[in-house]
């Protein structure tokens, strides 16, 4: 049995944020029990490549002392694992959204060679960790979106709720993926909004700049609120918890 074997067997692949993950995830988590994570992730990857080369999954151990993380993959291409379930849910991210993936290190590695890695972390990356480890990716008509940006949750949640039967928001975030392997009202995610009918990756992987990461921030959203994503808020009630769904800040002078 693999060390994080006991983990990865309470992934509860039938959670209906996993849908799209899935056909891919359960077989990985199955063959990662008994071969390990980092072997696992590292037999699954097709031809993708990275400046570097050919993408690869490697233990922990073989990032250098003093390296920084995202730079190690910039230079070798390949992914520093550890047997646990974070590592496992971004791994399945790199196999699920590798251009994304590797968009997101080209700039954290592009800030690292400028600032470095001993400096302050700044804006920027920042931002890119923010999205890495906590994303989640919506596509919906505008008064969803609107309503999100007020958060106004009645409306997003209860009086349009017939809308999120036609759409799912794709979580992307692995630690997000992590935390709701042990569901909490309170866990939130950080949302970007994409176009409708758009490929997201595809978009994602054009638009994203320190530029743009500056002019598009994310949304705060409480993800058991998603109608359908968890038993008790069939009840309109459920939306009543000013601790999670919070009201917008005034602004400054109101």
């Amino acid at each position: 049995m693999a060390p994080a074997a006991e983990a990865l067997a309470r992934i509860d692949w039938s959670r209906p944020w996993l849908a799209s993950l899935r056909e891919r995830g359960e077989a990985l988590a199955g063959q990662a029990a008994v071969h390990g994570i980092a072997a696992t992730l590292d037999s699954a990857v097709s031809d993708f490549h990275l400046s570097a080369g050919s993408l690869r999954f490697v233990a922990q151990a073989e990032l250098p002392v003093g390296e920084a993380y995202e730079s190690f993959i910039a230079r070798t291409a390949c992914v520093p694992t550890r047997e646990n379930l974070h590592d496992f849910f971004n791994g399945l991210m790199w196999l699920s959204f590798p251009a994304l993936k590797r968009r997101l290190n080209e700039l954290q590695a592009e800030q690292l060679s400028r600032r470095g890695a001993a400096g302050p972390r700044g804006a920027v990356r920042d931002a890119l960790t923010l999205f890495d480890e906590n994303a989640a990716l919506l596509q919906a008509p505008c008064a969803l979106v609107d309503a999100l940006r007020r958060r106004d949750w009645q409306s997003l949640f209860v009086t349009q709720r017939a809308v999120w039967s036609q759409i799912r928001p794709q979580l992307f975030g692995h630690a997000l993926l992590e935390k709701l392997t042990q569901p909490r009202k309170p866990i939130c995610a950080h949302v970007w909004v994409v176009p409708e009918h758009v490929d997201a990756q595809e978009f994602l992987v054009e638009m994203l700049t320190p530029d743009w990461l500056a002019g598009n921030s994310p949304l705060p959203m409480p993800v058991l609120g998603v109608p359908g994503w968890w038993l008790a808020n069939h009840a309109a009630s459920f939306y009543d918890d000013p601790a999670v769904f919070r009201s917008c800040r005034p602004e400054p002078g109101a």
